[in-house]
């Protein structure tokens, strides 16, 4: 494969990625290969590994006959992940600040300016971007296999329902954002302390932050029965 074929390559894997996360590819659609493939300049056996290397993290679904489906968030999926959301944050947090290394921490450090920069010019858009690298850094920092890809998974749906959160259209939740990006300054600090109870409680905490407004996102009136509480610790 040639150079300027491998950068084809990988600005479609990033790039729809991207447009999966921020919902320009909307949850359920069937993606068109040819046309794909056309607008990365691309073949298709490159594509389909693209595919199938989203279809591993979690960003699409293949189906045999039918083709490739951008994760659908159903009942199902938005009830499971409710449950498992703030267990999957609380180990992650933990862990990070037991196993993060100094070039980890700086990396967090990089992605919160991101996320304020983003905040500071109202681009809603990369406050959600911004949110999803911050928290997979941490996940690198966690350094564990079991939990990573639970954590990727999570973040895909997070980040597609954060789309709400951080819209600058969305003035009621200018607080609760202004206070998100505080708690992401608490998590550097934490980490860089080794505090992994603190870092745990935190997890938590941020989760609740967010929870309320998802759960109104995700419950419109009689669409979806009531999902209540989450478990807000993990044992």
């Amino acid at each position: 494969m040639s150079g300027d074929a491998k950068r084809n390559k990988l600005n479609c894997l990033e790039d729809l990625r991207r447009r999966i996360l921020t919902e320009a590819l909307e949850p359920g659609i069937y993606l068109d290969e040819t046309e794909l493939a056309e607008e990365y300049g691309i073949s298709r056996p490159p594509l389909r590994e693209v595919l199938r290397q989203l279809a591993g993290e979690g960003y699409v679904v293949l189906h045999e006959n039918r083709g490739t489906q951008v994760s659908p968030m159903t009942h199902k999926t938005l009830r499971n992940f409710f449950i498992v959301a703030p267990m999957v944050y609380a180990a992650v947090g933990r862990l990070a600040a037991q196993n993060a290394t100094r070039a980890q921490i700086m990396r967090l450090k990089d992605t919160q300016l991101l996320f304020r920069a983003a905040i500071r010019g109202g681009d809603g858009e990369q406050r959600a971007l911004m949110n999803e690298r911050f928290h997979s850094v941490m996940g690198e920092m966690a350094d564990n296999e079991f939990l990573m890809p639970s954590l990727r998974r999570l973040l895909i749906d997070h980040t597609r329902i954060g789309m709400i959160f951080y819209s600058p259209r969305n003035a009621e939740m200018a607080d609760q954002r202004a206070i998100a990006a505080d708690q992401h300054d608490e998590f550097i600090a934490l980490i860089e302390a080794g505090d992994a109870d603190g870092c745990a409680d935190l997890a938590i905490a941020h989760w609740e932050l967010s929870r309320a407004q998802i759960e109104s996102f995700v419950t419109p009136g009689s669409i979806f029965a009531p999902l209540g509480r989450v478990p807000n610790s993990i044992g």
